[in-house]
C-alpha cells in the first residue's frame, strides 16, 4: 500500500492536528467498537524485502521488535477471560515467518479455535517453515489462511514494487501453498490505475495458468487494496461525512479490531486502533483489550483515504 504523507503540507494545513476538532473547527468523527471480531498482532516490523511503497518501511526497520509467544498467549487468555468472543486472529509484519516464534504463536491461535490470516510474501523465510505448516494445515485446514501479496499478475510490474528477483521465489512458494491444498487468498494492488475488472481477469488468467486454487472474483479470494496519493488534498471526516458520504462507521476497520504491537524499547506490548498506524503513539489505546475499547478518533490521513474514501479493509471478514 503506498501510503504516502506530505508531512510539511499536512502541518501548514493544520489538517489531522486535534483528535476532536478539524482544521476547520468542524467535530471530527470517532469509530465505537462495535465488537472486537479481529485481532491482529504485529509480529515485527522486519522484513526480507525492501518494497518501493511500503508503509512499514521495511527492510532493517525494528521499530517493531518481535512479539513473543507468551506475549500473544496473554491477549487470547484475556479474549476467553473477559468473554470478548473474537472469532479471527491476524497475523501481519513486517515479514510475519522471520519472527522465531512463528509457529508456535499459529498453533496455539489454532488451538483455541479461532479463525488464522497469516499475511506473508511466500518466500524463502515461510518455506523454512515448510514442514510445520503442513503439520498445521493437516490438523487446522481451512481455519487457517495464508494470503499471499502478489502485488500484480505481471511479473515486470510486481518486481517493481517488491524489488528485482522476487517474483520467482514468491511463485514457488505460491504454487507450493496451492498444490498442498491450503486455504488461500491474495493481497493485490491497484497502484497501476487500471479497472478492478481488467485487474480481476488479468489475475484469473494468472490463477488458471499456474494451476492456483483462487477464483480471482472473489473479493476475499482476491483483495484488491486502494493506494494511496500524497496527502496535501486528504478531507478530514467529520461527524457529517457519514450522512453526505453514506458511509456507515460500523464498516470501518476500528470498529471491529485492534492490533497488538510492541514498541522498540517498551517492556510489553500494546493495542493500536488500526493495521496502519504501526508508529502513531496517539493510537495506543493501552496495554489490555479492555483498555483499548475506546472510540476512536478519525484523526490520522490513513483513516481518510484509505478506510472511509478508499473503502479499505484488511480482514477477511471486512
Amino acid at each position: 500500500m503506498n501510503l504516502i504523507i506530505n508531512k510539511e503540507a499536512l502541518e501548514k494545513s493544520g489538517k489531522f492536528s486535534n483528535p476532536d476538532w478539524t482544521a476547520k473547527g468542524e467535530p471530527r468523527a470517532k469509530v465505537g467498537l462495535k465488537h472486537l471480531s479481529t485481532l491482529w498482532f504485529n509480529t515485527g516490523t522486519l522484513c526480507n524485502l525492501a518494497c518501493k511503497n511500503c508503509y512499514i518501511a521495511t527492510p532493517g526497520n525494528d521499530r517493531l521488535v518481535y512479539i513473543s509467544h507468551g506475549e500473544v498467549v496473554t491477549y487470547l487468555n484475556e479474549i476467553r477471560d473477559q468473554d470478548l468472543g473474537t472469532t479471527e486472529i491476524g497475523i501481519t509484519g513486517g515479514e510475519p515467518f522471520m519472527n522465531p516464534d512463528i509457529i508456535p504463536i499459529m498453533e496455539s491461535v489454532l488451538e483455541r479455535g479461532f479463525e488464522l490470516l497469516v499475511l506473508t510474501n511466500a518466500m524463502r523465510p515461510m518455506m523454512k517453515c515448510a514442514d510445520d505448516l503442513l503439520r498445521l494445515n493437516h490438523k487446522f485446514g481451512s481455519k487457517m489462511t495464508l494470503r499471499v501479496s502478489v502485488d500484480h499478475f505481471q511479473p515486470e510490474l510486481h518486481e517493481d514494487e517488491r524489488g528485482k528477483n522476487s517474483w520467482k521465489p514468491m511463485m514457488l512458494g505460491l504454487k507450493w501453498l496451492s498444490d498442498n491444498e491450503f486455504t488461500i487468498d491474495i493481497g493485490g494492488r491497484t497502484r497501476w490505475g487500471e479497472e478492478e475488472e481488467k485487474l480481476r481477469s488479468g489475475f484469473a488468467r494468472f490463477f488458471a495458468d499456474n494451476n492456483i486454487k483462487i477464483n480471482a472474483f472473489d473479493r476475499k479470494q482476491l483483495v484488491l487494496f486502494p493506494e494511496m496519493e500524497p496527502a496535501e488534498d486528504v478531507p478530514e471526516i467529520t461527524t457529517d461525512c457519514w450522512g453526505i458520504l453514506n458511509v456507515d462507521p460500523s464498516d470501518m476497520m476500528c470498529s471491529s479490531s485492534r492490533m497488538v504491537v510492541k514498541h522498540k524499547g517498551d517492556d510489553r506490548p500494546t493495542v493500536q486502533s488500526c493495521t496502519l498506524l504501526a508508529y502513531d503513539r496517539q493510537f495506543d489505546l493501552g496495554p489490555t483489550l479492555v483498555e483499548a475499547s475506546k472510540p476512536v478518533s478519525l484523526n490520522h490521513v490513513f483513516c481518510a483515504k484509505f478506510c472511509v474514501l478508499g473503502g479499505g479493509a484488511c480482514s477477511v471478514k471486512n
